[in-house]
């Protein structure tokens, strides 16, 4: 099955931005990337996969023999290609190439793609891409062509095919960010939104930052996999998997939009083990004046035991859904008001770990919360409570049922002398 994508264009007096794109290969994979006409990589590079347009430039490092070849252009839009025998299956994004001219092959890669600040995480745009291609042409002058490929003939449409690429670079001051995902348990976001779109509504209180819901559909989905948010205020979630080629279907008992579908999360309109992974950023109480609503949740105190028995309701309609496997990611905090801690994250966890098997812990970061001020601080130093720092991010899955002789684990520990 191969997954296609919807990728943006960007536009500046009808020129498309020209970019690059580099891949990683190794003395292994080399022969079958270019027999095959295909680059391919890794889930952690898939992010950047699916933005190559076809008409986009690229690049294929050999890091065994530390060398660069091209110069090549996507034949195709970048794809997910879960089916492909190609590489073993290890590398199941991938794109078409072909030739630009006769291909080249440039030592040293390494030190000038250090120069260069190319990285792999990041479209080579303007000057970079520039002076990368000045580097291939440069080199194909000391190429040594032979009388089969035509000496004079093959270099000058090497020439001509690079010059009109390096010519058609528009000149945009504009960088789409395509960040990796997290790889510790701490996440901290400066900004609710990422890239050239925006995600949800950042003036929609407790608001979603997009990055959450960016490195969990990274890191537990793949293309085309259906996403549900049973309570999805300002739409993140959607607009996330709409640009990460995710299928989504948004919830709120108060839509916002009309791409949310009004529904209460306690009772959720799929089937049962449709759904890949559910995500949920719920009330932490009634701290929070969403709406009008007699039934939301978020208008129950947390410090009363109705509050976890109806968000309850929602873990067991969400386990309801999820295929077996899958996650399910809750976003959750802590609350503190009027002298008296509540610990709403280790209430909420314990729930779920009722229902599911604990997958991690996430500490994210809170930075739009309207305490984060110099005022609240003082306060919170001169009175002696503490403001809210972080939320957590609990990753949980619905179990598998198969029979597992279940062995003892066994680690071997380092030990250091003290």
């Amino acid at each position: 099955m191969v997954i296609k994508t919807d990728v943006m264009k960007v536009e500046n007096n009808e020129k498309v931005l020209t970019r690059g794109f580099l891949f990683a290969c190794t003395s292994d994979t080399e022969e079958e990337c270019f027999n095959r006409k295909v680059f391919a990589t890794e889930k952690a590079y898939g992010p950047i996969v699916i933005r190559i347009r076809k008409g986009d430039l690229l690049f294929l490092n050999n890091i065994d023999t530390d060398v660069i070849y091209g110069v090549f252009k996507a034949a195709s839009e970048g794809f997910f290609n879960v089916e492909s025998g190609i590489f073993n299956r290890k590398y199941p994004y991938q794109v078409r190439i072909e030739s630009v001219g006769d291909e080249i092959r440039v030592s040293n890669a390494k030190k000038i793609l250090n120069k260069l600040a190319v990285k792999r995480n990041r479209p080579i745009l303007k000057g970079k891409l520039g002076e990368l291609l000045n580097t291939f042409m440069n080199s194909s002058i000391k190429m040594d062509f032979t009388e089969e490929t035509q000496d004079s003939k093959s270099r000058n449409l090497l020439y001509e095919e690079i010059e009109a690429i390096k010519n058609s670079i528009a000149k945009i001051d504009i960088e789409e960010e395509i960040p990796l995902i997290e790889a510790t348990t701490f996440w901290d976001f400066p900004r609710q939104s990422y890239g050239l779109t925006p995600k949800g509504n950042n003036r929609y209180a407790g608001v979603t930052p997009a990055l959450i819901i960016y490195n969990m559909v990274w890191r537990y989905t793949d293309p085309g996999d259906l996403v549900v948010d049973p309570m999805c205020g300002s739409g993140t979630t959607i607009d996330v998997c709409k640009e990460e080629n995710r299928r989504a279907i948004g919830y709120d008992i108060h839509p916002t939009r009309e791409d949310i579908a009004k529904n209460d999360a306690r009772n959720i309109p799929l089937e049962d083990d449709s759904v890949d992974m559910v995500f949920i950023d719920s009330p932490y109480g009634d701290n929070i004046k969403y709406n009008e609503e007699p039934k939301n949740i978020g208008n129950i105190s947390s410090e009363s035991e109705e509050f976890y028995d109806e968000l309850e309701k929602v873990m067991k309609e969400s386990h309801r859904i999820l295929k077996e496997g899958k996650v399910l990611g809750w976003l959750i905090g802590d609350q503190w008001v009027k002298k008296m801690f509540t610990p709403v994250g280790l209430r909420i966890y314990e729930r779920l770990c009722s229902h599911f098997e604990p997958v991690d812990i996430i500490c994210v970061s809170r930075r739009g919360q309207s305490s984060n001020t110099g005022v609240w601080q003082n306060r919170a130093r001169r009175f002696n409570f503490y403001l809210r720092g972080f939320k957590y991010l609990i990753i949980v899955r619905k179990s598998v049922h198969k029979e597992v002789e279940h062995k003892p684990r066994t680690i071997k520990w380092a030990r250091y002398e003290r």
